[in-house]
């Protein structure tokens, strides 16, 4: 039951406000029948006309009547309670708001998946149309048409699916006007239901035992003596448990009831832990840190090196909320690393543990979004999408490698949750601690601005001292031929003596696959892929070239496409190339890799990292997965093959992503009791991203990047919108493009105050001018004034005079773009 208050001030208690799930920014007001007026409450799902459909929408909460407007009634609520607290709704507001996205599609985005039901049209053959098949001639495309749906009906996507893409609803209404086809809705989706099983309980009263059967009267006497057990459970001891149970529940003597049960995301229990002693610098910083709790809103940077025990200042303000009563939410920034920071917690907090993350099922998703709203799970953990936990209140929020470009979401909507971790600690008076050894450059400012406060952790919990970095020049190797101009000898010698003392060794080069640049032999064109303005990448696991970004693949024999030579030069390397070359140069060790393409099959990271704790792996080979929080207490050396490869994109930044990268995988050395060593191969040694990394030096890497920033006029100093516009057709995808530039200077030179605060850049066709067959531009616009910005685009792009975007031209706003490829 939901209840209502209501007097003259208020909004009517009979109508409320819903986002719909469609691409449409406005709230709808909706009456509510008298006989769902207690069921309408803000969070839960309902269903609604909406023109000629009826969609799904969330309830925001009561509403005013708008003046000369028809209202309709809702039609249904779809939930027995809220799928989110009405706490929320404010923060989802904000995010609406500021990321210049639908509500209803941000609601659905912060939703476990599968939940939405939707009506799509469904075509039948009529009597008329079997007729008309059989006697009269219609064209190719409707015989076709009504031949697919003589097996069955059929949506509009099954229809093309099976006919072809030229299938229109043109087509189909002049097929219903012939009444050769009916058209009915169809509901679907709402896949994920709650998981029920079958319990058994026994009847009360005496049962004679000479009617029972041995099995029966076992049965009977382990019932009474545990209690209601499931079926499954019965069949683990009597295999025909499932027959057996019918047959007494027809004759009376037991009960069978379904009930809802959780589905289990965890797998092997875990040892319960006990927190280690702490360092005089960890104590400094719980000291200053745990006053904070439950004393308004605060935003911490702690900026602790590698290896210097963060996690367990972590857990320790964790247990500091939980036993204040608060909620936590702590976020990682990959699935990858869920695993490992997941196990921790549980094994300090047991079953106050829920987790949230795309690798989930969606039964498992929904599950722990149930379990979280319930209030059975005190602390939530997950990746990016964790921020949308349904806690009423939050206390605590941990944001771990806060510097981390994976908190970004790329598509849909583009939100970063780094930043809306800090909003919704805003919303709900909380504390929020953002961990990195290599902060922001966003952050790091915000703590000089007075924004953030901070606190340090300068040494490693073992007292160990970062490891050595010394730098290879590549640029002296350039007559080197084969694996020695990527493993150099100063890199194959000392792998040669870690080897030798027992110890482990990390070779890390962010680019996977064996050749990432294959070119004829004969005319000299690269392999490209066919969708996309890009070289394919040679996987010689998989004996196929395969694209990155769209996915498209040719098979390893292929041939030159534009001469047909099959002499094929494999220029460029991965990080599949490593790992076969250090198995020949290395025959007697034992080496992995750590990339998408390994760590694909669930369970697999996990498997990995305990075969590099037991020491099962001498050398492992990865991508940046490998940078990312891991402790690796047996690896003394690590060997970057190329630290170059980020410093050559068009973004300015460029050099940031260099630094943290560097020195977030220089810090997986040395972090046992050996002291640790990393080579560093490049070919701009005195560029000042790889010197400060050397050097472990953010301070001066800081001071160098934020000049250029300021003078410049990038972030954070000014604030950034990306306005991205693709299309399959090149001429229509410009046309928009150039058109929404030249609405960008109507609107800069309409108003005085818009033309000296804000700056347009471009349209321009993007680095990667088209993926997927795509034809992709951008239109950078930037300010200094966030309010004035947001303003000029949510205009430029959805005003009244914004230009009309045409059918097959899609346009994307991403708000503080972090990928400007």
């Amino acid at each position: 039951m939901c209840p209502v208050k209501q007097n003259q001030n208020e909004p009517s208690a009979s109508l409320i406000s819903v986002a719909v799930v469609l691409p449409v920014h406005d709230c709808y007001t909706y009456t509510v029948p008298e006989n769902l007026l207690q069921l309408a409450c803000p969070g839960k799902r309902v269903r609604v006309p909406f023109g000629r459909r009826k969609v799904t929408g969330y309830v925001i909460g009561p509403a005013t009547k708008p003046h000369a407007t028809a209202l309709k009634p809702i039609l249904d609520v779809l939930d027995d309670e809220p799928l989110f607290p009405a706490a929320m709704v404010p923060f989802l507001k904000w995010v609406a708001n500021y990321y210049i996205h639908p509500l209803g599609q941000v609601i659905n985005t912060a939703l476990p998946a599968g939940l939405n039901i939707v009506d799509v049209a469904v075509m039948a053959l009529a009597t008329a149309g079997r007729e008309a098949l059989a006697t009269q001639v219609p064209t190719a495309l409707e015989r076709a048409v009504l031949a697919a749906l003589t097996e069955q009906p059929a949506d509009l996507r099954q229809l093309r699916k099976k006919v072809g893409p030229p299938v229109t609803w043109a087509l189909i209404h002049q097929l219903r006007q012939r009444e050769w086809i009916t058209v009915a809705s169809q509901t679907r989706g709402g896949k994920v239901r709650p998981k029920t099983v079958r319990m058994v309980s026994p009847t009360p009263g005496a049962v004679d035992p000479d009617r029972l059967s041995p099995q029966r009267q076992a049965i009977l006497d382990l019932l009474r003596q545990r209690g209601d057990l499931s079926v499954p459970t019965l069949k683990e001891q009597y295999p025909t448990a499932p027959s057996l149970v019918r047959a007494m529940h027809k004759a009376g003597l037991v009960k069978i009831y379904e009930q809802t049960i959780y589905r289990d995301p965890f797998g092997a229990p875990i040892e319960p832990d006990t927190p280690p002693p702490l360092t005089e610098e960890q104590s400094d910083a719980l000291g200053r840190l745990r006053p904070l709790l439950d004393r308004g809103f605060q935003t911490v940077l702690l900026a602790g090196v590698t290896g210097s025990g963060k996690t367990e200042i972590y857990l320790q303000m964790t247990q500091a909320a939980v036993e204040k009563g608060l909620h936590a939410l702590v976020l990682v920034p990959e699935i990858a690393l869920i695993a490992q920071t997941e196990r921790r917690f549980r094994a300090r907090f047991g079953k106050a543990v829920a987790v949230l993350h795309s690798g989930l099922s969606q039964g498992e998703r929904y599950d722990q979004w149930l379990r979280i709203k319930r209030g059975e799970a005190t602390i939530a953990i997950g990746a990016r999408s964790c921020i949308f936990a349904p806690f009423d209140t939050v206390g605590l929020i941990i944001v771990d490698e806060e510097h981390d470009a994976s908190y970004k979401q790329d598509g849909g909507l583009n939100y970063n949750a780094r930043d809306m971790a800090v909003v919704r600690a805003q919303h709900q008076h909380a504390l929020v601690i953002l961990g990195s050894a290599t902060p922001s450059v966003q952050s790091w400012h915000n703590v000089g601005t007075g924004k953030y406060m901070t606190v340090g952790l300068t040494q490693r919990v073992n007292r160990q001292p970062l490891p050595a970095i010394q730098t290879v020049d590549l640029s002296r190797l350039r007559d080197e031929r084969g694996i020695r101009r990527y493993l150099t000898p100063v890199l194959q010698e000392a792998l040669k003596q870690t080897l030798d003392r027992g110890q482990q060794a990390l070779i890390f080069l962010n680019r996977r696959g064996f050749s990432s640049f294959p070119i004829c032999a004969h005319c000299g064109q690269p392999i490209r892929c066919k969708n996309c303005d890009i070289s394919l990448t040679l996987h010689k696991q998989a004996n196929a070239y395969l694209c990155h970004y769209c996915g498209f693949s040719k098979a390893a024999v292929s041939t030159c496409p534009a001469c047909g030579s099959n002499k094929i030069k494999l220029l460029g390397t991965g990080t599949e190339k490593i790992h076969e070359a250090l198995r020949h140069l290395f025959p007697q060790a034992r080496i992995a890799r750590m990339d998408r393409d390994t760590m694909t099959r669930r369970g697999a990271m996990v498997g990995l990292l305990k075969d590099l704790k037991d020491h099962r792996i001498d050398i492992l080979v990865g991508t940046q997965m490998v940078t990312k929080g891991h402790d690796f207490p047996g690896i003394t050396l690590v060997g970057v093959v190329c630290a170059d490869l980020t410093l050559n994109f068009p973004d300015f930044r460029a050099g940031e992503r260099t630094f943290q990268l560097l020195a977030q995988v220089a810090g997986r050395a040395g972090r046992g009791n050996a002291p640790g060593k990393v080579i560093l191969q490049t070919y701009n040694p005195e560029h000042f991203s790889i010197v400060a990394a050397k050097h472990q030096d953010f301070a001066t890497f800081f001071n160098q990047e934020i000049g250029f920033r300021q003078a410049l006029g990038y972030p954070p100093f000014t604030r950034m919108i990306a306005i991205r516009i693709s299309g399959r057709n090149a001429d229509q995808t410009a046309d928009h493009a150039r058109a929404l530039g030249s609405a960008g200077q109507e609107l800069l030179a309409a108003d005085g105050d818009h033309q000296h605060q804000i700056q347009i850049m471009g349209p321009i066709e993007a680095p990667l001018a088209r993926i997927a067959n795509h034809h992709r531009w951008q239109l950078l616009v930037k300010s200094a004034h966030a309010t004035r910005l947001h303003q000029f685009v949510h205009e430029l792009v959805l005003g009244q005079k914004a230009p009309t975007i045409r059918s097959g031209v899609r346009v994307v706003i991403d708000v503080d773009p972090l990928f400007l490829m």
